[in-house]
């Protein structure tokens, strides 16, 4: 069964107890009010469920650290203090020193649970615990003799101790070293409702761009050139002279040809740009609120005339 520290386990474990910090709380006996420690680190199983308080027990022996299961233990929040139940300074004194550097194996738990199984009176106050010969005593009353009509009793047997075995031991074989008294252990946990507000994307529409051609009609004027034949007919100023014969000379058939030219509209059409067009997303913020109704727990106390501290 391996053991962690708790800090290595969890290191946000002041969070999972609201706050509330194990480490530095002082140990004390149950009934005398004697302090013998202060807890100074827990050590939990694979669960996180708590097996052994590290007490450093520097007011009863210094420099020593014992382990202290939680069953033998009372933690009361309300005066920070860590009540422990029937340890005595011999059984302090019997306990195997804890060792951070070396680990934890089965052994050396079963010689801490041997001094915690060691029948003791939890009542028994822890000045007569450490009585030392010499000291005052009250005077002890004489026994009564039996009498001899009393019968005896055969059927009394010595209680036998259980065996565990390594291989198939648990913490849960003995709750009186680990399991927490639900009597000295209570909790009233308050509940109250509170609004958590979260944000969900939803897709509220779509918007489509697309290019679309359109056709128009487009005029444009161009000039052209054109030929044409123009005939003048002129009388010249020798008209009504008689012609030499050379020069007369008639030829029936005599054709002048003219070539006449035009000019045409050439007309083609060629893509300019026009003009962009820049399409993006923005993004715009506005507070929205809503009200529920929301609960909470509220403690009432009814003790009667007890007196009640609160804290």
């Amino acid at each position: 069964m391996v053991l962690y520290k708790l800090e290595d386990f969890e290191p946000n474990y002041r969070d999972t107890i609201e706050g509330q910090d194990i480490k530095g709380l002082g140990v004390y006996t149950q009934g005398t009010e004697e302090k013998i420690g202060t807890v100074s680190d827990v050590l939990v199983d694979e669960e996180g469920h708590f097996r052994y308080f590290v007490v450093d027990l520097g007011f009863w022996i210094f420099g020593k650290k014992v382990l202290l299961p939680v069953g033998r233990a009372r933690i009361d929040y309300n005066s920070d203090r860590v009540y422990t139940i029937g340890l005595t300074r011999v059984q302090a004194e019997d306990l195997p020193e804890f060792n951070e550097r070396q680990s934890l194996d089965y052994d050396y738990e079963e010689r801490v649970r041997g001094v915690y199984r060691q029948p003791t009176d939890y009542a028994l106050p822890l000045e007569a615990s450490l009585a030392q010969p010499g000291d005052y005593a009250l005077p002890v009353e004489p026994a009564l003799p039996l009498q001899a009509t009393a019968p005896v009793d055969t059927t009394y047997k010595q209680p036998i101790t259980p065996t565990y075995n390594r291989d198939s031991y648990t913490y849960e074989n003995e709750p009186s070293l680990y399991g927490l008294n639900d009597q000295d252990h209570q909790t009233l946990r308050l509940y109250e409702e509170r609004l958590i507000a979260n944000k969900k994307r939803q897709k509220t529409g779509e918007v489509t761009i697309g290019k679309r051609v359109e056709t128009d009609t487009a005029r444009v004027a161009v000039p052209i050139e054109r030929e044409r034949v123009v005939i003048e007919r002129v009388t010249p100023a020798d008209a009504g002279t008689a012609a030499s014969g050379r020069g007369a000379d008639f030829r029936e058939g005599e054709v002048t040809r003219i070539e006449l030219h035009e000019e045409t509209a050439d007309i083609r059409k060629e893509a300019f740009l026009r003009e962009e067009v820049r399409v993006k997303k923005v993004v715009d913020q506005e507070t929205v609120e809503t009200q529920e109704t929301v609960r909470r727990e509220e403690l009432d106390v009814n003790s009667g005339n007890l007196p009640i501290e609160e804290r």
